[in-house]
């Protein structure tokens, strides 16, 4: 089977895509869930848990932005 790598190109860029974002979707759900549970268990610090769950689902989301930037890459050079 002779495949173009064109064709190569965009199967690979799009498996980055969906292999790429499945953790960190994980990662961001994993973090609300223990944010509301922090925060039903202690109302009273909710303003420090929730600028805490803010950063660090900024950071989850920083790795599929970076997996988004490999897959462009990989398609376009």
């Amino acid at each position: 089977m002779n495949l173009d790598p064109n064709i190569v190109k965009l199967i690979i860029s799009g498996l980055t895509i969906a292999l790429g974002t499945i953790m960190p979707a994980f990662a961001i759900g994993k973090i609300g869930s223990e944010a509301l549970k922090a925060i039903s268990r202690n109302p009273e610090a909710t303003s420090k848990i929730q600028t805490a769950m803010l950063l660090a689902i900024a950071f989850a989301e920083s790795i599929a932005i970076y997996v988004l930037v490999m897959a462009i890459i990989i398609k376009f050079i």
